[in-house]
């Protein structure tokens, strides 16, 4: 077999072999056969039809994996609830009526009322009144003169606010009585009760004062404020006093610092009728202007204010003036955030006293005084304030103030000239000026718990130095105070206001006194008022004032006894005209 198929194979190759040779031309031929060139096509490509087989030595199949639940079933009486947003309680807004009025009566036939409306123009407008009255008959024991008084001032006053500015004008009247009822007691009679001389005397002083003013603030402007007031005030004896203020205050933003500067002028001009050692006349009139330019830079923690005060005051009726140039420098530095900041500064100004404000501070001078003003050349502090905790927060500072011509109030001596006048009886003062320097060191202390409790307490020493006086007649040696409020419950309230006032040195000398007997030390005094009230509802409440609870007959000025334990009660009403 196997020989066959090679004789078969030779035979093959033989015919192929020949049929290829008798297909070639012979040599030396020139005949050319062209033929189309072959182009190859993708489909001409030999196809793999069969998957060709691995030859692992190692073939692993996967085995097929099986899973299966153990499903077992559990009972449950779970229902969820439907889901609903969570509300916030509301709580009713008070109402805040534009109206009040208050009542009360107490012991000394004292009296206290108040009235105050806000009436609502339009949208931007409102028009106010207000008027307040506080009266006594007196009835101060071993007091034998008439010592009832009233102060009484009623104000009204116009506002109006919109996007660019807001403005306010008013006017308002004040009255007020006082007596000069502390007879030192060589002019006590022997029998006083019985006495004509006390009972035919009239030591009534009466005060009079009309004032017209305004105030205007503008948003976006380099021009902030500005503000003018006018006040005439009088008395009983033909004294008159013309008083005038404007202030205005410009800021200036530049390079990120701010500039501002505050102007401002001052006139004064009065009359009294007569003077205590004489029967003339006695006119003022003196006229301040100042500007006070000054930078502001704000540094993180460091504040820093750079300023100077010029003045030029005028002593119209002297034909004298002086310019005065004042330091006013103030900085602070927070050191550790808000539980300690610590600041220091030094200032100076002109203040020009006033015959209104002498009788605001002590009622009973004489319609004799002089009037000058007070050249305050520099006061220097250093302090520390800040918060102990969230609700406690303190302040602590130490002062050294240099004062030319400062007023101090002195008693009068018994006057010879203006003989039968009721203020000539050693219970009248006057105002000496003299040149004081003044060390003070001043302590606070605020705790705000909450919206229902607060309490404030204060105290200052001082320590005086005089240039021509023997003593800084009625400047007290020290000063403390406290103040309390606290919202019992929603309709009960209560509060105290606690002060105490150091010793002070007056002069009591008559014509038969020699100089040496005359200084006279006034005892340190303390007084303890507090309050309670009811709220019946929005609207309505009563209240109980107390003053003096610890009844103490202390003298404020010398031998003007004060006022026992007083107890006043009324009620206020609040209400709307709708």
């Amino acid at each position: 077999m196997r020989f066959k198929a090679i004789k078969k194979n030779l035979f093959l190759s033989m015919f192929l072999l020949g049929g290829v040779l008798y297909a070639q031309d012979p040599l030396g031929s020139e005949t050319v056969t062209v033929v189309k060139p072959y182009t190859p096509s993708v489909s001409d490509a030999t196809k793999i039809k069969a998957t060709p087989s691995r030859k692992d030595s190692v073939n692993l199949q996967k085995k097929p994996v099986k899973y299966s639940i153990f499903s077992v079933p559990v009972a449950s009486t779970f229902t969820p609830a439907k889901g609903r947003a969570t509300t916030v309680e509301r709580v009713r807004p008070p109402k805040v009526y534009d109206n009040y009025a208050t009542l009360g009566f107490g012991n000394y036939s004292n009296v206290l009322a108040e009235f105050y409306s806000n009436l609502e123009i339009d949208r931007s407008s409102n028009f106010g009144i207000f008027l307040t009255h506080n009266s006594s008959q007196g009835g101060i024991k071993e007091v034998y003169l008439d010592d009832k008084f009233y102060d009484t001032e009623l104000n009204l006053n116009y506002n109006t606010r919109n996007r660019d500015l807001s403005w306010i004008a008013e006017v308002g009247a004040e009255h007020q009585l006082f007596n000069w009822y502390g007879l030192p007691e060589y002019n006590i009679p022997p029998n006083p009760e019985s006495s004509e001389f006390l009972a035919n005397m009239d030591a009534a002083q009466n005060y009079f004062s009309v004032y017209v003013g305004s105030e205007i603030e503008l948003y976006d402007s380099f021009f902030e404020s500005a503000k003018a007031k006018f006040r005439h005030s009088g008395d009983s004896y033909k004294t008159s006093e013309n008083h005038f203020n404007l202030d205005g205050l410009f800021e200036l933003e530049i390079a990120e610092e701010l500039i501002t500067t505050s102007i401002g002028a001052e006139i004064v001009n009065g009359k009294f009728d007569q003077r205590y050692d004489s029967d003339m006349d006695y006119n003022y009139t003196f006229m301040n202007f100042n500007t006070k330019p000054s930078l502001l830079i704000l540094r993180d923690d460091l504040s820093i204010n750079l300023g100077v005060n010029f003045v030029y005051g005028a002593d119209v009726e002297n034909s004298d003036g002086s310019f005065y140039i004042y330091p006013a420098v103030s900085a602070s530095y927070r050191l550790a955030g808000d539980y300690f900041t610590a600041y220091a500064g030094v200032d100076g100004d002109l203040d020009q006293n006033t015959y209104y404000e002498f009788y605001q501070k002590n009622p009973y001078v004489s319609p004799t005084l002089e009037i000058q003003p007070t050249d305050s050349k520099f006061k220097g502090y250093l302090g520390g304030k800040g918060k102990l905790s969230n609700a406690v927060s303190y302040n602590l500072k130490a002062s050294y103030q240099s004062q030319f011509n400062r007023p101090l109030y002195k008693r009068n001596y018994d006057a010879m000239v203006l003989d039968g006048e009721p203020y000539t009886y050693g219970n009248s003062f006057e105002v000496v000026y003299d040149d004081v320097n003044t060390l003070s060191l001043y302590g606070e202390l605020n705790v705000d718990v909450n919206r229902n409790f607060r309490l404030g307490i204060n105290a200052e020493v001082f320590d005086y130095g005089t240039e021509e006086e023997p003593e800084p007649w009625n400047l007290p040696t020290m000063k403390a105070s406290l103040n309390a409020d606290y919202q019992i419950t929603e309709k009960w309230y209560t509060g105290a206001n606690l002060f105490y006032v150091g010793e002070r040195m007056d002069e009591n000398r008559s014509i038969s006194l020699t100089f040496s007997d005359s200084i006279v030390t006034l005892d340190s005094y303390f007084d303890a008022n507090a309050h309670l009230g009811y709220r019946f509802n929005d609207q309505l409440s009563a209240f109980v004032k107390g003053s003096n609870l610890l009844n103490n007959s202390y003298q404020k000025w010398m031998d003007y006894n004060v006022q026992g334990l007083q107890v006043l009660g009324g009620v206020t009403y609040k209400f709307d005209f709708k």
